[in-house]
């Protein structure tokens, strides 16, 4: 438990960080919402080029990871809509409570893995990303289409913007590279390596100032279903699955890490243009990532104790 929350503290403590720059109003709004496009689009892109292109793949047994993964996702996604009405919840809420179970926090899942695994576990991390960005994705679109709170035209634009992805396609770029045996030639190793080292620290951050405390004033049952979902029922049944199918310690860490990460905070922007629960879903990304400082070191020190 001490390794884990000495791993995991450092992350934390600079989301907390940004909570008080927030609060601060240091540097300025503005900044911020520059910042968080200049890391979204640049940044945290280099960094999953520099790592898939010259990764190892040998060293990571993936097919497992990433079937377990995208079966979970997928399997999850069919039984809350299967429940949706036994939820207690209007749509709009509903679809907030789904991307709160299903989406995941970029930042602090490659965070985490690059923590506890090193660089093994940052590429599986940036692997797991290359799968489940889009499969979360076309689930939540999907989602919002079939709650009849999203149009046809914009159903279109909503794959549009999936296939500009910057996340998704610097996977993409990575893994090409790799299997081409093109790898990053001349100083681009390097240079890409040096800007993706700003990525996490300034992801953690951004995080942080994109927590909207007040939020958490409304939050009710919805709230904590999501929540109950997302560390509770997720984690269980992809440490449980993932053990029985004796995936080992790295990819199996890496399921139940981003298992349990907190939503991604992109979701508010989707509730807010497809038609969500807007409020809801600033309350669930606020305790979510809040509630994760605390769940997901009990997590990963009982995958410790288990393996």
């Amino acid at each position: 438990m001490l390794a884990v929350s000495h791993a995991l503290g450092p992350l934390f403590l600079l989301i907390l960080t940004g909570v008080l720059l927030r609060r601060l109003r240091f540097p300025g709004e503005h900044f911020w919402a520059e910042a968080e496009r200049f890391i979204y689009f640049l940044l945290f892109p280099a960094m999953l080029i520099s790592t898939l292109a010259t990764a190892d793949f040998s060293q990571v047994a993936f097919a497992g990871m990433v079937g377990l993964l995208a079966g979970m996702l997928s399997l999850f996604a069919l039984g809350l809509w299967l429940n949706r009405h036994r939820l207690g919840a209007d749509m709009p809420a509903f679809t907030s409570v789904f991307q709160g179970a299903l989406r995941f926090n970029t930042y602090v899942g490659v965070a985490g893995a690059a923590a506890l695994y090193g660089e093994t576990g940052l590429t599986a991390a940036a692997v797991a990303i290359a799968i489940m960005v889009p499969l979360v994705n076309v689930l939540c679109v999907l989602i919002f289409v079939a709650s009849g709170s999203y149009g046809q035209a914009g159903i279109w634009g909503a794959f549009r913007a999936l296939a500009r992805n910057p996340l998704l396609l610097a996977c993409l770029a990575g893994i090409a590279l790799n299997i081409t045996g093109i790898g990053l030639p001349g100083w681009s190793q390097d240079t890409l390596a040096l800007a993706g080292q700003a990525a996490l620290p300034l992801g953690l951050i951004a995080v942080g100032v994109a927590l909207q405390l007040s939020a958490l004033k409304g939050t009710g049952f919805a709230f904590w279903q999501a929540c109950a979902i997302k560390f509770g029922l997720f984690p269980m049944l992809a440490a449980a699955i993932g053990w029985a199918i004796n995936l080992a310690p790295v990819e199996l860490g890496v399921v139940v890490l981003f298992s349990a990460l907190p939503t991604a905070t992109s979701s508010y922007i989707l509730a807010r243009q497809m038609g969500g629960n807007a409020p809801l879903m600033a309350a669930i990304i606020t305790g979510q990532t809040l509630l994760a400082m605390a769940i997901l070191p009990l997590w990963m020190a009982l995958l410790t104790l288990m393996s």
